[in-house]
């Protein structure tokens, strides 16, 4: 019998949950992507942040590395942050925020 894939945490579970509620197409996206297995979810580094972010705040449904650098301030909404992460998006004046509370103007990062 296959093991069970997908978010096992019950407060990634319902987060997942509260934004299908919401049937926008961007939380809808965002969910769909939180659902995924962890496998198949692509840590994000703060210089790929870096590289695409335009004075837009930026969504990532997974974890946020610190590999690289930053140097213009981000806000930054993500499920998780490593400290190195969390250390150069502050250091560079952006802000590291949960998912939680991501609007409808951050893009999505994958």
């Amino acid at each position: 019998m296959p093991h069970p894939t997908g978010p096992t945490d019950p407060n990634t579970e319902a987060l997942i949950k509260a934004m299908k509620k919401k049937k926008e197409k961007f939380y809808l996206n965002l969910a769909r992507h939180l659902a995924k297995s962890a496998r198949s979810k692509v840590p994000v580094n703060v210089t790929k942040i870096g590289k695409f972010a335009n004075n837009e705040p930026v969504a990532v449904p997974g974890k946020v590395l610190g590999s690289g650098e930053i140097k213009k301030p981000v806000v930054v909404y993500a499920l998780s942050f490593s400290k190195s992460a969390r250390r150069k998006i502050t250091a560079s004046g952006g802000k590291c925020l949960p998912l939680q509370d991501v609007d409808k103007k951050a893009r999505i990062m994958i």
